[in-house]
C-alpha cells in the first residue's frame, strides 16, 4: 500500500509520516508542487533515517543523493519528455510513473517498477476530478504484465476491497488518509483490509 502526501501542509504531518513507517507504510510518495528545492530538503530531513529508503520523490529529484533516496516518480508529462525521463539517472533507482488510460499503461516501457492508474473513483483530495472512463472495464485490456498497476482516485476504506479484487495489482491513497480526522488510524484500517485481501488470495 502506498500513501502519497497532501500537496498541502497537514497538522502534525512530519509526526504523522513517521508514525505511517512504524505501522509498516510501503511507500511514502513526496508531492509537494510548490516546494521550493530548501522546503523539500527541510522536509526529508525530518523523517527518520531508517525510513528514507522508503520515499518516493516526484520533484526536486536532484536532493536523492544527499538523502539516499533511489526511488523517483514522473508525472505524466515529464514521462513523454526525454530530458525528464528515468534514463537520466543512473541504476540501481527505483521508477514509477502516472498514468489515465489502459493504453498509455499497456504502453509503458519496463523503466518502471510500477505506475498509478487514475482516477479510479471521483477524487477526495482534488475537487471535480472525476473518471472520464470506467478504469474496471479498461483493465480488462491490460497488456503490460511487467509493471505494477497502482490504483489511485478517491479510494477509502469503503472501496479498497473492490479495487483489490478487479485487476489492480496494489492501491495508492491521498485524500483517503489525508482527509480524515485520524489519518493514522485510517491507515491502519486500510491497512488491515489490503492485508486480510492479500491473506485471501494465498
Amino acid at each position: 500500500m502506498i500513501v502519497i502526501t497532501n500537496s498541502f501542509a497537514v497538522a502534525d504531518e512530519i509526526k504523522i509520516v513517521n508514525y505511517l513507517f512504524e505501522e509498516g507504510l510501503a511507500l511514502l510518495h513526496i508531492r509537494k508542487p510548490d516546494f521550493s528545492e530548501l522546503e523539500m530538503a527541510q522536509f526529508i530531513h525530518q523523517i527518520k533515517l531508517d525510513f528514507r529508503d522508503r520515499i518516493v520523490l516526484h520533484n526536486h529529484h536532484a536532493l536523492a543523493e544527499d538523502f539516499g533516496i533511489n526511488r523517483f516518480h514522473f508525472s505524466e508529462k515529464e514521462r513523454k519528455n526525454t530530458t525528464d525521463s528515468p534514463a537520466r539517472f543512473s541504476k540501481p533507482s527505483r521508477y514509477s510513473t502516472s498514468t489515465h488510460s489502459i493504453k498509455d499503461f499497456n504502453s509503458l516501457g519496463s523503466n518502471f517498477d510500477y505506475a498509478f492508474l487514475s482516477p479510479v473513483f471521483k477524487s477526495i483530495s482534488k475537487e471535480n476530478y472525476l473518471p472520464k472512463k470506467d478504469l474496471f472495464e479498461e483493465i480488462k485490456s491490460r497488456t503490460n504484465y511487467k509493471t505494477k498497476v497502482i490504483a489511485l482516485g478517491g479510494i477509502d476504506s469503503q472501496k479498497i476491497q473492490k479495487v483489490l479484487l478487479n485487476g489492480f495489482d496494489d492501491i495508492a491513497l491521498l485524500g483517503g488518509i489525508w482527509n480524515h480526522e485520524n489519518p493514522l488510524k485510517q491507515f491502519k484500517l486500510c491497512q488491515q483490509i489490503a492485508l486480510s485481501h492479500l491473506q485471501s488470495q494465498v
